[in-house]
């Protein structure tokens, strides 16, 4: 038996180059979203009534002229100081609806299983508990990681 290695000779492949997409990301995003919902909007326009129709028919006029409005952003010029406020908003979100539905299934618990212990309510929604705790904790990480963020 022979236990040395057998050297094989593999040339490594080339880094293969990737073309980037030439439309912007917002851009493909609006004329997605306006080929389905002008389709969808065809479809249902003879079947609702016609004060619907119309209602139907001004938002998707609205739905036109945002996403317009949202692809004309360019994304290369937003700066990270730009997107603090929103790191911070989205982390505040999160803690404060893990809190929020954290209190209302409590609430909930106690209003309507009063016979249930602290024990056999975290035994029955044990699920629950863990979604909107972890739903708090992200938020709370958002924020850690925004308050340890370099200041420029």
């Amino acid at each position: 038996m022979d236990f040395e290695p057998e050297v094989t000779t593999t040339s490594t492949p080339k880094a293969a180059e990737f073309d980037y997409p030439q439309a912007k990301p917002l851009a493909l995003l609006r004329d997605t979203e306006c080929l389905l919902r002008r389709k969808t909007v065809k479809t249902l326009m003879p079947v609702l009534p016609p004060p619907v129709a119309n209602n139907l028919q001004a938002a998707s006029a609205v739905a036109d002229e945002s996403l317009r409005e949202l692809a004309e952003i360019d994304l290369d010029a937003i700066s990270d100081d730009e997107l603090k406020p929103a790191r911070i908003f989205i982390g505040l979100t999160f803690s404060g609806f893990g809190a929020l539905f954290m209190v209302l299934l409590v609430l909930y618990l106690d209003a309507l299983h009063p016979e249930l212990s602290a024990a056999e309510q975290i035994r029955e929604y044990w699920y629950q508990y863990v979604w909107f705790v972890c739903l708090g904790v992200a938020g709370m990480m958002i924020l850690g990681r925004e308050a340890m963020r370099p200041k420029n």
